[in-house]
């Protein structure tokens, strides 16, 4: 009887122990399972969060959302770190630290050297846990002493996949004790660097895909204005590239325009209005190795001056009362191109500055805009000014005269290149005759000879526009000149044939001396209009007896 209650007694105990057992089983299961549930929210949190999220927006909320991975899983660091393609360097992306710990220092970015065996295992796919580094192999010495240098407790780093290639890796450790780092949390450290990799990605394919939006609609509106300049060429009134002419003044042109048009030479083409000093420009650059695009050109004399900066280097919306949407400046636009400045005497003191910088840096900002934009653009520029006057008066800065006259080339006026005004005329009368469906056959000999005797203040523009008139007026095959062309006359003599060849030299030489006030040398002297070498122009001078008059200053 007493042995059946004392049976009884220790089954019960047992029984006791049991249900206790199963209680405490019981309740890591549920704190499993609650565990198992924070963390599935959690993840969902996290990725909902880049749900239809602004590429600009995914760097802060992957710092957010490896603070919250960091708190979950109790760690006092976790970092998100990119590999190169190699595996070679690494580059900590995104860091997250508990309070009073000191984030991974500077010097560790873009180096693998630090941690070789770690970077080795994690480029092979394989996990790397340590509850203390002194678990370390002796391969991992370096390792090793850097991790204890750095203040590592433990750590656990678990290599991310995108698209079947290593990437990257997450990791979180501790610095204030050891702890061990079972496999359940390794999966979900895998799962969160997968959600955090396909993010950064994401954002990378979107800033891939924006920048290359923006280069097309960069492109778009170079084309467009390619477009511009093109038909511009097309409906240009003076448009040859090949010179007219067989004059000694022209045939010096073109052989500097033959012996700078491959260099990236800056170029100032001197002349009087309307002697070609654009068609000049445009010879230069269908020469040149820039002639697969059709030059950029701006007339500094035709704009306002408060929209002359706007025009050459742009603005951005907003910039100024009128700035309605961003505007590609003509610089900007003769990226790899050239840019032809007319009428460069024309820009005010407070655009020279800028147009200065340009021209020695090759950079430049947009009215607005403090982002720098850089270029490169051959210039020539072209003006009908003194501009070494200029600079003397306090007109025209000193500093841009001399970045701009690193080759000068001057237009010689029609007045000295008479033997081509023949070579011209039978151009424009055929030019003229097709648009007005005129055939004129000839231009008679007292018609050239008029055309010849006259001085062309006006220059070659002058002709074209009396050569238009002419075409206009004239019925039938021979040209009728509308205009009446009188020479000036001369206080001493009534105008006449010159009867000698000599005479005509001689007059011709004493005209240019006087227009350049006796000057010889330089490029605005007398030999380089006259198309001859200081020396022989002295012989030339000697020879026919001419003598600067006292009365010239």
């Amino acid at each position: 009887m007493e042995t059946r209650v004392n049976t009884s007694a220790a089954d019960l105990v047992q029984e006791i122990n049991d249900l206790r057992e199963q209680l405490r089983t019981s309740r890591r299961l549920q704190e499993t399972f609650e565990e198992r549930l924070r963390f599935e929210e959690l993840l969902s949190e996290i990725s909902s969060a880049y749900t239809n999220l602004p590429a600009h927006e995914i760097d802060r909320t992957i710092e957010y959302g490896l603070q919250r991975a960091g708190l979950f899983f109790g760690a006092d660091r976790c970092n998100l770190a990119q590999f190169s393609t190699t595996g070679r360097s690494v580059r900590i992306l995104h860091s997250w630290a508990a309070r009073k710990i000191e984030p991974l220092p500077d010097y560790l970015v873009g180096t693998s050297t630090y941690f070789p065996w770690t970077m080795e295992r994690l480029n092979r796919g394989e996990v790397v846990q340590f509850s203390s580094p002194e678990e370390l192999p002796a391969e991992a010495e370096m390792d090793r002493l850097n991790f204890l240098k750095l203040g590592y407790s433990s750590q656990v780093a678990v290599p991310i996949a995108v698209g079947g290639a290593i990437v990257g890796a997450i990791a979180i450790d501790t610095t204030s004790g050891e702890r061990q780092w079972p496999q359940e949390l390794i999966q979900r450290l895998r799962r969160l660097g997968e959600i955090f990799a396909n993010a950064v990605v994401r954002k990378e394919k979107e800033l891939e895909i924006r920048s290359a939006f923006s280069e097309i609609k960069i492109l778009k509106e170079q084309l467009e204005a390619d477009y511009t300049y093109l038909r511009e060429e097309i409906d240009l009134t003076f448009d040859f590239h090949k010179m007219i002419g067989q004059s000694e003044p022209i045939r010096q042109v073109i052989q500097k325009i033959n012996r700078i048009a491959l260099t990236d030479v800056t170029v100032l083409v001197l002349g009087e209005t309307g002697t070609g000093k654009e068609l000049i420009a445009r010879a230069i650059h269908a020469a040149s190795q820039r002639r697969d695009r059709p030059m950029v050109k701006v007339n500094c004399a035709a704009l306002p001056a408060n929209l002359i900066e706007s025009e050459l280097f742009g603005h951005e919306k907003g910039a100024f009362t009128s700035a309605q949407a961003r505007q590609v400046g003509r610089f900007e636009l003769a990226h790899g191109n050239t840019l032809f400045l007319d009428e460069v005497g024309e820009l005010p003191i407070e655009s020279q500055a800028k147009l200065l910088r340009v021209l020695q840096e090759g950079e430049f900002e947009r009215l607005g805009s403090s982002r720098t934009i850089k270029v490169d653009v051959r210039i020539i520029a072209a003006t009908n000014r003194d501009l070494e006057e200029e600079v003397r008066r306090g007109r025209f800065r000193q500093d841009l005269w001399y970045r701009l006259n690193v080759f000068p080339l001057t237009a010689p006026p029609l007045r000295h290149r008479r033997e081509d005004i023949p070579l011209l005329a039978n151009w424009f009368v055929s030019k003229f005759g097709r648009k007005q469906g005129k055939s004129i056959k000839r231009i008679p000999a007292d018609v050239l000879q008029s055309l010849q005797a006259y001085p062309w203040p006006g220059n070659v523009r002058e002709l074209e526009n009396v050569i238009e008139r002419a075409v206009i007026n004239t019925q039938g095959g021979a040209l009728q000149l509308l205009d009446h062309l009188d020479p000036p006359r001369s206080p001493e003599r009534a105008p006449a044939l010159i009867s000698t060849l000599e005479e005509t030299e001689r007059n011709h030489i004493i005209q240019v001396l006087t227009e350049t006030k006796w000057r010889i040398d330089g490029p605005k002297g007398a030999a380089m209009i006259l198309g001859l070498n200081p020396s022989t122009l002295r012989f030339r001078i000697r020879k026919l007896g001419i003598q600067r008059s006292s009365s010239v200053e």
